[in-house]
């Protein structure tokens, strides 16, 4: 099925290889070499963003969060020349789910859009079934509606955050692994994708830790993964 992809790179060369190849996969590619042309066509509904952390206009970690409030579940990959730590981990938590590092093979990209349009549409079939509701101690983890909160007051969570949440709460106690986490969340691993899950656990930590420091909800098993204390 077509989707529709939100594209935006300044290198000419490198956006016009990547839309030849996504549209290889028939999908359609919309794309902007400046962000802040992209800015203003961010209403437009997109079922996968692409975007180069480094532009001109508007950057693309402000697309990023932008994004993410006007469309809390599309996948969007990060795409940058550095390939720091602070630079990943920084996409992540402005709302990214994946990050590629240039320069990339275009059979990875392929790769990584099909994973994240699958686990997309998975969820969506997944959506029309009933699903229990997670409660304990305050917390509230609603998958009928994708909705947390605390002591009743919601709390905003992003797709990703929310799924694996879900995912660990529903067996409390239990430690996950990294790869575990990765194949069950995001559908794929790749090297330094431990950074994806750290940083979406940071995050979901920071939303409902008194103390992230010390967390009472996801606990970290060092050496191994995380697991959910109920």
């Amino acid at each position: 099925m077509t989707k529709k992809i939100l594209l935006v790179e300044d290198n000419h060369d490198i956006a016009n290889i990547i839309s030849i190849n996504l549209s290889m996969l028939d999908h359609k590619v919309q794309v902007f070499n400046d962000g802040a042309e992209a800015y203003r066509q961010l209403n437009q509904a997109y079922d996968l963003a692409i975007l180069d952390i480094m532009l001109p206009g508007t950057d693309g970690l402000t697309l990023c969060k932008r994004l993410r409030k006007l469309q809390p579940d599309i996948p969007i990959i990060m795409l940058t020349a550095k390939s720091s730590e602070l630079d990943i981990v920084t996409g992540l938590e402005n709302g990214a789910d994946d990050y590629l590092t240039k320069p990339f093979s275009v059979l990875e990209l392929q790769a990584r859009v099909k994973a994240h349009l699958r686990r997309t549409q998975q969820k969506q079939n997944e959506d029309t079934e009933t699903k229990a509701v997670l409660s304990f101690d305050g917390l509230s983890i609603d998958a009928n509606l994708y909705q947390v909160s605390l002591n009743n007051e919601q709390i905003e969570t992003t797709a990703k955050e929310f799924e694996l949440l879900y995912f660990l709460a529903q067996q409390p106690k239990r430690v996950f692994s990294r790869e575990h986490l990765l194949d069950e969340i995001w559908g794929f691993r790749h090297e330094g994708s431990a950074h994806t899950v750290n940083s979406t656990v940071n995050r979901i930590r920071a939303k409902l830790e008194p103390d992230p420091a010390n967390p009472k909800w996801l606990k970290t098993v060092w050496g191994v993964g995380y697991k959910f204390s109920g």
